[in-house]
């Protein structure tokens, strides 16, 4: 997997947002560059606006984790576009999406971009929700075996499982089941998100070291968020990043 993402002993970095560039860089050197910040692409009216902020962006944040927002599916195409156009390390994407990504940062020569594939989890272990997508989200959900997804994911060129919403620990069987199956089939990176905070990172990072995954970035947002100043919060980045460390030393 090329990426600029770079990992703590090659295993472990994080997602986080940030409210602006400036939080970005203080978020970004808090965790020594173990990380990708997010940007959302629901917040740009176009491709071109997204493209000229996140090469701003990345003058002083040098890996960016071009995002969704909220994981809106309708916003894959922008997403995938901003990202090609800037190679800004990661990308994410509805399961439907990947595969339309993958082409476009291989058509703009963006080779240090890792793509991820949006998955959630349905109650059953050792099943996965595929139908993620702009308009298959709405139908009846397509919900297949883990070890065909990661097949799927493969054949899409991706890199990285977005395992949400999981809501915390409530899926934690789920994400061990999956975790082991992106382990299994050599899918480089496994990203849980959705209900993760400072009381269980640990727990469900661990979970997936555990089951073998090459590299893990969670994703932990609303939960180090200030929601006065809507700023990032560098004491709990810092917590997080000893966190990281306590699982790898």
């Amino acid at each position: 997997m090329q990426t600029k993402i770079k990992f703590y002993k090659d295993r472990v970095a994080v997602n986080f947002l940030a409210k602006d560039k400036k939080n970005g860089a203080d978020v970004f050197n808090a965790i020594d560059g173990y990380t990708a910040i997010g940007v959302l692409s629901k917040q740009f009216d176009t491709v071109e606006e997204g493209i000229e902020y996140v090469k701003d962006y990345m003058k002083d944040v040098p890996v960016v984790s071009v995002g969704l927002g909220a994981g809106d599916p309708a916003q894959f195409q922008k997403a995938a576009l901003i990202a090609a156009a800037t190679d800004p390390g990661h990308v994410n994407q509805v399961f439907t999406g990947a595969a339309y990504a993958a082409g476009a940062l291989k058509a703009m020569k963006a080779e240090n971009t890792a793509v991820n594939v949006l998955m959630s989890p349905t109650g059953i272990v050792g099943k996965v929700k595929i139908s993620t997508g702009e308009l298959s989200a709405k139908e009846e959900p397509a919900i297949v075996d883990v070890d065909t997804a990661m097949a799927m994911v493969l054949d899409m060129r991706a890199q990285g499982i977005k395992y949400f919403p999981m809501g915390g620990l409530k899926s934690k069987d789920e994400l061990k089941a999956v975790a082991e199956a992106c382990a299994r089939h050599g899918v480089p990176m496994m990203e849980p998100s959705g209900g993760v905070d400072l009381s269980n990172f640990k727990e469900i990072t661990k979970i997936c070291l555990d089951a073998g995954v090459e590299k893990v970035m969670p994703h932990i947002y609303g939960a180090v968020i200030d929601k006065e100043s809507g700023n990032t919060k560098i004491e709990d980045v810092k917590a997080v990043y000893q966190m990281v460390k306590e699982l790898l030393d």
